[in-house]
């Protein structure tokens, strides 16, 4: 009898050890994760952080937003995944489904512009800074921009082989050391000369507005340029009407209409 109560003394006793030693189970689908730490460089994640978080970023599907022409608004609808875009205007529309640019025109108005180079143009210039997490791009330090006596910190952008229509095209995000928000953009273009430009363009990002708790353009003014430094200003273009949602928007909306063109 006390064989058997001795044996049944240490059986509890391995059974609680057991119990205290193995390492819990933990569900991580179930856990808020914030990973951005561990793949972006700590100064362009807290530019991130500033305008309301990568994480709250990627969970998006679609962005809305008009901007107001001469002749009426013009809408860009993009969805934030497949990069499916539509621009509508009050003469024609430009699509991109995918795999190819197309263009309507409603009416003989001839269309001023390449459909192919502006297609996705103004929505890169509005989804700053988050655009800048997109795949296949490298940072590096870059010289602070100092514009009327305060010097604004840089994080250069430039692209992989292959990505992109212009992988060529060079960016400068500059942003404010005492709030991190993003405060200027300098880039070149290489669209058409398929070559590295030493010529800088400079937009000022001087106003924001809060959708879905992430901190967008409102305000945009390109400025005018001396030995590759801002100056006075250009002009602004004022992006209204914002709407971004987790929603995907159906595929046809993207997808060219019979009436439609494929751009060359």
């Amino acid at each position: 009898m006390k064989k058997l109560t001795l044996l049944f003394v240490l059986l509890v006793v391995i059974t609680s050890c057991k119990e205290k030693t193995e390492t819990p189970t933990v569900n991580y689908e179930e856990q808020n994760l914030d990973v951005t730490t561990s793949i972006y460089p700590e100064d362009i994640t807290k530019v991130f952080d500033a305008h309301g978080g990568l994480d709250n970023w990627k969970q998006m599907r679609t962005l809305e937003f008009s901007m107001e022409k001469p002749d009426g608004f013009e809408i860009t609808t993009t969805d934030l995944r497949e990069r499916y875009s539509l621009i509508e205007m009050p003469k024609h529309t430009i699509g991109f489904d995918g795999e190819s640019v197309w263009m309507k025109s409603k009416d003989k108005t001839a269309y001023e512009g390449n459909p192919k180079f502006y297609y996705n143009l103004m929505f890169y210039f509005y989804a700053m800074p988050f655009i800048l997490a997109d795949d296949g791009i490298k940072y590096t330090d870059a010289e602070p921009l100092v514009f009327e006596g305060k010097s604004y910190p840089g994080i250069k952008i430039s692209y992989e082989a292959g990505v992109g229509e212009s992988p060529e095209d060079e960016y400068v995000m500059y942003y404010d050391s005492e709030t991190n928000k993003m405060t200027w953009l300098a880039y070149t273009v290489t669209y058409f000369s398929k070559e590295k430009s030493k010529e800088w363009h400079f937009i000022n990002y001087s106003g924001w507005q809060d959708v879905e708790g992430l901190l967008m353009p409102k305000t945009l003014t390109w400025y005018n340029v001396e030995n590759n430094l801002p100056t006075t200003k250009k002009n602004d273009v004022e992006f209204s009407h914002v709407m971004m949602t987790t929603d995907k928007m159906s595929l046809k909306m993207y997808m060219m209409p019979d009436d439609a063109e494929v751009v060359q």
